[in-house]
């Protein structure tokens, strides 16, 4: 029998390395962490070949007494607490003095550093856990922490990393997260020579958002607030028009720790109530204040789980704080926007004076901006009957002359001003687009039209009986079919864009888009880098939707930003049925008999006619004999039985 023994020390080390540090992404953290409790201001990270050759953190902090270091890379060796009542009142990041021995153990590790009270400093190399040098050094006040070969040692744990964009995202991820928490400090994040991201430390966390996700996603963004006797929550949250496809962009920090906390979150989606769509989630980030005696964060060797107290009274802050708050915004959407998207700038030279507008009906002129034209002058037209207007005529006689200024004769200009289709005609040419070669079909039967109720349901009938139909699960499912083809015979065929799209990424997910450039392009989406956190997008599949490429893009890209595992099959997939319920009929939508009939016809042509892509049904139905019995035309067995016996003749 194998007798009982005490393990060294580098095994002991090493053993926690495996719970504390994961990957690269485990070590930044645990350094800037460190930092952080050191009252640094400003902390610089850079990070080479995904942090499996180098990390460095640079900070601002108190750095370390000379005589202090050794003891630092000590196991169980902390500044933070004392005793254990110092445990249940935690206000630091980190206590369990296990980062810096556990990184030691399984990296080659220099530490430099200098305290304001001391000139000279030490540099402290230490390897595989064992000491290496110990020498006086000179620097400014604060501590520089240089990581290479990481597990270098531990070749299992180097072996289950995962592709370098995929850690490098981590990383990118991680340090979003304590940006937010920590607004009052700069942080630099520098990545193989690439800057991932970049705060001032003026103390605001929305341009901290800005600076991660963009501009005009912090632009959408609230404020909230609200507290009670045991909590105080603020933070920033987006409106309801601006969601993701996961939670991953919902930031929740207690006491300014970023935790998981499944409720906490939970909360936050709850107190959008129906104003989110299924399956879209928020972004935004709530900093939660309490007492420490409330919270325990010692159940986690990574401190990213907490257990609180009164999670309950939480959740309901929470929830009340955000419909409170979304109660005051105005949440009815642009009318004009939602049916034709929001207008895009273009600029273009202005042409030469009197030039006439040589575009046939069936072009569209580019826009032009009128040059040095006085502001009681400008006339703006919404409305084709408005050409004829005196205002009208008075502007075209008033700067016909002036240079840069576009003059169009009255019949170009009614030409151009050709009222939009009517949405009836809209669908009437969709459905002729999407009508298939009939398909053989088994049991599915002819259905006559007969009508429509609240502009919701089609009723018609067949030899069997009476029939139901969801016109928009109908649609979902003919559309579904379409696309399904269309996107798996993605060619060479591309629409360019006149004005090229530009959306904007954090630099965590922007590291991922790269990582599947490869599928995007499988399903003709080219994703070209434009700076840091900027894809531009100057080409797209034909069969997108026209005024709805943006949207159509964003929604595929969430899908790879969510689930990096999907093969080409699933992401085409999952367009083909986004698409089919983008572009489909909804509720209250009256159809003319001619719609009808042709939708139903339509519906008979599909492979599966039943359901909607969703697995909603499309359809039920009443037979005969349910109907007959619903009007007592007929009788069940034992009700004709109990009519016998009281009326026998």
């Amino acid at each position: 029998m194998t007798r009982i023994h005490e393990l060294s020390n580098l095994l002991a080390n090493q053993i926690a390395a495996g719970e504390v540090i994961e990957r690269p992404a485990s070590v930044v953290k645990e350094l800037v962490e460190n930092a952080i409790d050191a009252g640094a201001t400003q902390i610089e990270v850079l990070v080479e070949d995904a942090g499996e050759s180098m990390i460095r953190v640079v900070d601002n902090g108190d750095g370390i007494d000379p005589e202090d270091v050794p003891l630092a890379f000590t196991r169980h060796a902390t500044s933070k607490i004392n005793d254990r009542h110092d445990l249940f009142n935690i206000m630091s990041l980190g206590f369990r003095g296990e980062a810096l021995p556990s990184i030691a153990a399984i990296a080659d590790v220099t530490l430099n550093t200098t305290t304001a009270a001391s000139n000279t400093g030490l540099m402290y190399h230490i390897k595989g856990g064992k000491q290496v040098s110990a020498t006086p050094a000179n620097g400014r006040r604060g501590t520089v922490v240089t990581v290479r070969d990481l597990f270098y040692n531990t070749p299992a744990r180097l072996k289950y990393l995962k592709r370098p964009q995929t850690e490098l995202a981590r990383i990118a991820d991680i340090m979003n997260r304590i940006a937010l928490s920590y607004a009052n400090i700069a942080f630099t994040v520098t990545a193989d020579g690439r800057n991932l991201l970049q705060t001032t430390g003026n103390g605001n966390q929305q341009q901290v958002v800005a600076a991660i996700y963009g501009r005009d996603v912090a632009q959408k963004m609230v404020e909230i607030g609200g507290e009670d006797d045991d909590f105080n929550v603020t933070g920033f949250i987006s409106l309801p028009e601006l969601t993701r496809g996961s939670r991953d962009y919902l930031t929740i920090l207690i006491n300014g720790r970023f935790i998981k906390n499944f409720a906490v979150s939970n909360a936050v989606i709850r107190g959008y109530g129906s104003k989110l769509m299924v399956g879209r989630f928020p972004m935004g980030v709530v900093n939660v204040s309490t007492s420490p005696l409330l919270i325990d964060v010692n159940v986690h060797p990574q401190k990213s789980e907490v257990r609180l107290s009164k999670e309950t009274e939480l959740a309901d802050l929470i929830i009340k704080t955000i419909k409170d708050r979304l109660a005051d915004e105005n949440l009815i959407p642009d009318a004009y926007e939602n049916l034709y998207g929001k207008p895009q700038e273009t600029h273009q030279p202005a042409p030469k004076a009197k030039q006439l507008a040589p575009w046939t009906s069936s072009e569209k002129p580019p826009i032009v901006a009128p040059a040095k034209i006085d502001d009681e002058a400008v006339v703006a037209i919404r409305d084709k009957r408005q050409l004829t207007d005196s205002a009208v005529k008075s502007f075209a006689e008033k700067y016909q002359h002036e240079e840069g200024i576009l003059v169009f004769d009255s019949e170009p200009v009614n030409q151009i001003a050709e009222e939009m289709p009517s949405y009836h005609a809209q669908m009437i040419a969709d459905q002729q687009i999407l009508d298939v070669a009939p398909k053989s079909q088994s049991g599915f039967p002819e259905l006559d039209y007969i009508g429509q109720m609240h502009g919701t349901f089609l009723f018609a009938q067949s030899s069997e009986g009476l029939y139901l139909i969801d016109q928009h699960a109908a649609q979902e499912r003919v559309k579904y079919e379409y696309y399904r083809e269309e996107i798996e015979l993605v060619g060479q065929d591309k629409q360019r864009l006149l004005v090229p799209i530009t959306i904007t990424y954090s630099a965590a997910d922007m590291l991922k888009i790269a990582d599947h450039e490869t599928d995007l392009e499988q399903v003709g989406l080219h994703l070209e880098p434009f700076g840091a956190t900027t894809v531009i997008i100057r080409e797209h599949p034909t069969w997108f939707v026209k005024g709805q490429e943006e949207d159509t893009i964003k929604e595929m890209v969430d899908w790879i930003l969510r689930d990096g595992h999907l093969t080409v099959a699933e992401f085409r997939e999952r367009t083909a049925i986004m698409m089919s319920c983008k572009r489909s009929i909804r509720a209250n939508m009256h159809l003319s008999d001619l719609q009808a009939r042709t939708l139903l016809q339509s519906l008979a042509q599909t492979e599966n006619p039943y359901n909607c892509p969703h697995g909603r049904p499309v359809l039920t139905s009443f037979t005969l004999n349910e109907m007959e019995k619903m009007f007592k035309r007929i009788q069940d067995a034992h009700e004709a039985w109990e009519e016998y016996d009281n009326h026998p003749y």
